[in-house]
């Protein structure tokens, strides 16, 4: 018994409708929740699951419709797969966990229009508001199970895309 819910001994707990699920019913969530494997990296996984994020972002097409549909659909399916996950793992937002990051990453770099230069100022303005966590970020960390999972890291990436749009206003008046 492990705080009043019951635990098989292998870290496997109920569902909400007392199923217990078999690891092999895990695998597509954790697949997701880890971007492919990605998040196992041993060191540093979320700069790991940020550097995804930017190569997803390299790879689909620049559009805002196939853009925004990826950043709401990483959102929707990361907060389950994050859900399933800390389950898994049994503890909240575990580092294996990165699929919060590549929705981080393409949710910095949306409508800015930047190129490679912009996109790896993009990808260093998201690790350090994904890391200091400013206000609100901290506090949506504390939402329920995959929902805080990909909650904070959305907050930092809007803080990171207006700092890239800031950073691209003053280089320009600069350099213009």
């Amino acid at each position: 018994m492990t705080d009043g819910i019951r635990d098989s001994g292998l870290g496997i707990r109920p569902d909400a409708r007392g199923r217990t699920p078999t690891p092999k019913s895990r695998i597509p969530a954790l697949l997701v929740a880890t971007s492919l494997g990605v998040g196992y990296a041993p060191v540093a996984s979320g700069t790991f699951g940020s550097a995804a994020g930017l190569v997803l972002w390299a790879v689909l097409p620049s559009t805002i419709v196939v853009q925004a549909t990826a950043i709401v659909v990483l959102f929707v399916i990361g907060s389950w797969a994050g859900s399933v996950a800390e389950r898994h793992f049994g503890r909240t937002d575990p580092g294996e966990v990165v699929v919060d990051e590549v929705m981080g990453m393409l949710l910095t770099l949306f409508l800015t229009g930047v190129g490679w230069t912009g996109a790896v100022a993009g990808f260093f303005l998201f690790r350090i508001f994904d890391i200091v966590k400013p206000f609100p970020a901290r506090r949506l960390e504390h939402l329920p199970g995959g929902l805080g999972v990909m909650a904070d890291d959305a907050m930092a990436a809007i803080y990171a895309n207006v700092a890239l749009r800031a950073l691209l206003a003053l280089a320009n008046r600069v350099i213009g």
